[in-house]
């Protein structure tokens, strides 16, 4: 084949590779934009004083802003936000405080029946949240933890733990013995090795589960629903349902109300992502 040949060929298989690397992002781009319309949508009704709104159709681009619903968020739901961030953490504390002990303790100790274990908190995630809030309640009411802060976190914690645990052993698995061995001939026991060696190493798997349980409980609504409904401590979850059955024409304060309540959660998801991807991926490829 001619020089002239060949490289006529190679610009047009890189004409080609171009192409379709174009239609890819193009549709890339066309389903993200879908699917973050309503999020541009929950901000932009924030910001589009309630007269606005009464247009057909409404305004895309609030070209009479208003910083009003934003004014009620600080005024009316603050309660609501302090309470969800107290459960959050909470849950946090508790779900780690579980979960990295159990998580070392299958990858590394080896416990007898480790495999029934883990198969047993598999199952526990495929327990829909609704049978578990009702035997929740049915616990709560004799021991009197319903409408109370610390029940919710107990209660959130388990939608957390099993998944917290299979993350932990994950990762824990990937840690080299031979650290662990040097421990122990210092005279480190399992409880030096794991606080001092273990835990440190396992940054990454810390901070995805944390994440995960953050997002969890911030995002509840079936347990908080149950088990603090009327109570005085109620997480924002509730108080935006409860906002929208009492004013459900005042759209931007609603819609400012889910926008505040959002951003706790993006940000932190923003900030901790590379060390998510590192936290999930850790231990799925074994030499």
């Amino acid at each position: 084949m001619k020089p002239g040949a060949v490289r006529k060929k190679g610009a047009a298989m890189k004409t080609g590779a171009v192409r379709k690397t174009g239609w890819k992002t193009a549709i890339g781009l066309l389903l993200t934009g879908i699917m973050l319309f309503p999020v541009y949508w929950m901000v932009n009704v924030s910001l589009t004083p309630d007269q606005d709104m009464r247009k057909s159709p409404p305004d895309l681009f609030p070209t009479h802003g208003t910083l009003a619903g934003y004014r009620t968020v600080l005024d009316e739901q603050l309660p609501y936000l302090g309470t969800s961030l107290a459960v959050a953490l909470g849950t946090v504390v508790l779900t780690v405080a579980l979960a990295a002990p159990a998580g070392y303790a299958l990858a590394k100790l080896r416990p007898r029946g480790g495999g029934l274990l883990s198969f047993v908190l598999l199952a526990a995630q495929m327990i829909p949240g609704i049978i578990m809030a009702m035997g929740f309640y049915a616990i709560y009411l004799q021991l009197g933890l319903l409408q109370s802060v610390p029940g919710l976190i107990v209660a959130d914690s388990t939608l957390a733990v099993p998944f917290a645990v299979l993350i932990f052993t994950a990762f824990m698995s990937g840690i080299p013995g031979e650290l662990l061995q040097a421990a122990q001939v210092d005279g480190a026991r399992a409880l030096r090795t794991f606080w001092s060696i273990v835990l440190p190493m396992s940054r990454n798997a810390v901070v995805t589960v944390s994440l995960f349980a953050f997002l969890w409980s911030w995002s509840d609504f079936v347990f908080a629903n149950t088990l603090v409904n009327g109570g005085a401590h109620e997480p924002i979850t509730l108080g935006i349902y409860h906002y929208i059955g009492n004013n459900n024409q005042e759209w931007n304060a609603i819609m400012a109300t889910a926008v505040v309540a959002s951003l706790p959660a993006a940000v932190i998801l923003v900030l901790a992502q590379r060390y998510v991807a590192a936290g999930v991926t850790t231990g799925a490829v074994k030499d």
